[in-house]
């Protein structure tokens, strides 16, 4: 919880020095949302907030934005925070090697340790981050849920989704769930979206293990015309096809990343409420905008990324 609140300050921030020219304004935001996190931290553990480090990771947030380094006074300015405390936390980050000293300006700088911070962020951790605000404004539009699966061996896993938050889902707990990957329609529209050797292998591996749930992948014939039918219309599709859940439909979109596919979009819905055909005309175009979305941000991040590791803003 405590990163969560120095990131989200940090968000703030970083939103508000583009559109604040007074650093009061700034400094005024930041404590007030810091103040309000507390608060509802407060309520929620009886635990107090360890305020230096949220301090610390505040000024890494900052640095962070503040290309070229930043001095003391700076710091101390947009965050509000006394220069001795802030020198003191600069101190300390510089010691455990996150943060330098430049000896011509007196200014601070990250340095190339922070990459290990993000290191172990994976593919599915950077979508699950960059879907939910954007799954939150879908669901104003659709109503019905939508969930983000990544692909876990041999299923989907529910990384993101709103069915906490629909008033037509009857499941809140979706998050960690498997989805098998020929009964769903998320786990269809990866195999139908997949590397066509990703494909082959993944298919081998499911048709040699018994049960009904792989019997499709015995079935070349008809499995090669289910995802030939997606890739022609652009999304997979489930209709009252998984035992488990035999009356729910839905709709899923691919999310890809440099010729790959990172990730699948779905919309779940009774299936007595419309036909999959209906499902598409009302609500695909709706799918595939946020899917782009999610796509353009994992390669933003992919962009950011690299770009510390040449080197870039970390001097």
């Amino acid at each position: 919880m405590i990163f969560y609140c120095a990131l989200s300050i940090g968000r703030v921030f970083s939103a508000t020095i583009k559109t604040c020219p007074n650093v009061h304004q700034v400094h005024n935001v930041v404590l007030t949302i810091e103040m309000s996190i507390n608060m509802q931290n407060n309520e929620q553990t009886e635990y107090k907030i360890v305020r230096g480090l949220t301090r610390g990771l505040m000024l890494l947030n900052m640095l962070n934005k503040l290309d070229g380094g930043a001095s003391v006074g700076l710091l101390a300015e947009l965050s509000g925070l006394h220069r001795t405390t802030v020198r003191r936390l600069l101190e300390t980050l510089q010691e455990e090697g996150y943060v330098r000293r430049s000896p011509s300006d007196d200014s601070f700088r990250l340095t190339i340790k922070v990459r290990q911070l993000s290191e172990g962020f994976r593919d599915e951790q950077w979508i699950s981050a960059l879907a939910a605000p954007l799954l939150g404004d879908l669901l104003r539009e659709v109503v019905w849920p939508t969930d983000v699966s990544t692909l876990d061996v041999d299923a989907m896993v529910v990384r993101e989704t709103t069915h906490r938050f629909s008033r037509l889902s009857f499941h809140r707990a979706m998050v960690g769930r498997r989805l098998p990957l020929l009964k769903t329609a998320s786990g269809l529209t990866w195999l139908a979206f997949c590397p066509e050797q990703e494909r082959k292998e993944l298919i081998e591996m499911l048709a040699a293990r018994p049960g009904d749930d792989y019997q499709l992948a015995r079935e070349p014939l008809k499995l090669q015309a289910i995802l030939a039918r997606a890739r022609k219309e652009g999304y997979g599709q489930n209709y009252r096809g998984w035992d488990q859940e035999e009356k729910i439909a839905s709709i899923a979109v691919p999310l890809r990343s440099e010729q790959r596919v990172i990730g699948c979009l779905n919309l779940v819905y009774m299936a007595s409420a419309m036909t999959i055909e209906q499902a598409a005309e009302k609500h695909l175009p709706a799918l595939q905008r946020v899917a782009k979305q999610i796509e353009e941000g994992v390669e933003s991040q992919a962009i950011l990324v690299a770009g510390r590791r040449s080197g870039v803003h970390l001097r």
